[in-house]
């Protein structure tokens, strides 16, 4: 007769410690099998050299050295549909409870629920925390219960509820004892998986208490390379919320501490709003005409747009798979504004691009800079490219790193010209909104 065990579910949680989910299945009854599903309907669109894969892959691996050196277990891989996975797993153990962390995206959310209502018919329980937010859901709304739609107004009300609760660090260690005992689950390889390793490397992250006390001094200038690098972290979890979020208090730094915040602010937008993962947060501008001329897009893809802020950001991205947030909004708005191309083909191309790629920020963001989303840019503004590299890059530094021709004859004349592209876009925003 088999031992009954619950199983710990990682998926956006990629750590050993400070894991809510983890923590709360190691101090239960039984035994804990903890496993990693490469999930086929995520990976099956993915470039097959993509760096978040490689990511993913080495967090995982760097987790089962852990765990089979110092507590004689392992982390099991599988690779499949996750409903799949399950209905093998209840054959092979005896399963008393599935444990796992909150995940708020659409898919997500139709994929735990499947999960869920297949375990209950096997009795199996289900069970899952909050771990990747300190604030989800209805958990700051405004006084009649609906949800902000506003930034300013949601991040004093998270500040304030903040204050009124322990920010508790979760020592998963002192209760790593508790598991399946058993080194030799099963474990992938990349190749298994469709996949190579990246030539492209997802940088580590740094949160030093200088980069937080000069993060409003230095974060709009894109050649200083001041970021903190947190974003593909906190996507994958490999560091808790948590953690990061006392840092940011440690050194009273707001303007650090509200983008945080902001991250929050869009993942509770998309729970609220799921439909807006593929439609304007407001309806109207779903009306707008987008032009989507196929070359023009590809150019802008290209960094050959014959705006040089521009284009470094998009050669940038496409060469690191990073791009400094000052640009991200520039190069956004060239292509929604200047080039009338539908905001979902950028938010798209970022998808596919970006390391630190998370749905809620990246659609809350595009929708931002098209106007169409909550707490949006007005449409009426449209960022200059000739003119955000004197308030921005002054120097030229960062686009001498990254357009090196942008002064040789070899390089691309403008593809629109500002003012008329700008004109144009007034008149066809207007004619869809009025």
């Amino acid at each position: 007769m088999k031992n009954p065990i619950n199983i710990f579910w990682f998926r956006r949680d990629l750590r050993l410690d400070d894991n809510i989910g983890f923590y709360e299945a190691l101090t239960s009854e039984y035994p804990v099998l903890p496993l990693f599903i490469f999930d086929t309907e995520i990976l099956e669109d993915l470039p097959k050299d993509d760096a978040r894969v490689t990511f993913i892959f080495d967090a995982l691996q760097n987790m089962r050295t852990t765990l089979q050196k110092e507590h004689g277990s392992s982390l099991a891989l599988y690779h499949g549909k996750p409903l799949a996975i399950y209905k093998q797993l209840i054959k092979d153990y005896d399963i008393a409870a599935v444990y796992s962390n909150h995940d708020y995206e659409p898919y997500a959310l139709k994929r735990d629920t499947e999960i869920k209502e297949f375990l209950s018919k096997n009795g199996v329980g289900f069970h899952s925390f909050k771990d990747q937010v300190i604030f989800e859901k209805n958990e700051i709304v405004k006084k009649d219960g609906n949800p902000y739609r506003v930034y300013t107004p949601y991040m004093k009300v998270w500040k304030e509820k903040f204050k009124t609760i322990d920010l508790k660090i979760f020592d998963t260690h002192s209760v790593l004892k508790n598991l399946v005992t058993n080194s030799k689950l099963p474990n992938l390889s990349l190749p298994d998986l469709g996949f190579k390793k990246a030539s492209q490397k997802i940088a580590d992250y740094e949160v030093t208490p200088s980069l937080i006390q000069d993060y409003e001094k230095n974060r709009n200038f894109p050649a200083q390379d001041s970021t903190s690098r947190l974003g593909p972290h906190l996507r994958f979890g490999t560091v808790s919320i948590r953690k990061i979020m006392k840092k940011a208090i440690a050194e009273k730094n707001d303007i650090f501490w509200q983008e945080l915040i902001w991250r929050e602010f869009f993942m509770q937008i998309l729970w609220h709003f799921p439909h807006t993962a593929t439609e304007s947060f407001k309806p109207k501008y779903d009306r707008i005409e987008w032009l989507n001329n196929e070359d023009q897009f590809k150019r802008w893809c290209d960094g050959t747009t014959g705006y040089p802020l521009v284009d470094a950001g998009m050669r940038q991205l496409n060469t690191t798979g990073f791009m400094h947030n000052r640009v991200r909004m520039l190069v956004g708005s060239f292509l929604c504004k200047h080039l009338l191309i539908d905001w979902r083909w950028g938010e798209g191309y970022f998808a596919e691009k970006l390391h630190d790629y998370d749905m809620a920020s990246n659609v809350g963001n595009w929708q931002w800079v098209a106007g169409c989303g909550v707490d949006a840019s007005p449409y009426f503004r449209i960022f200059n490219p000739t003119t955000q590299i004197e308030k921005f890059d002054k120097d030229l530094k960062y686009i001498t790193k990254w357009v090196p021709d942008f002064q040789k004859s070899t390089y691309p004349e403008k593809m629109v010209d500002h003012k008329e592209a700008r004109l144009r876009c007034f008149e066809t925003y207007k004619r869809a909104l009025d």
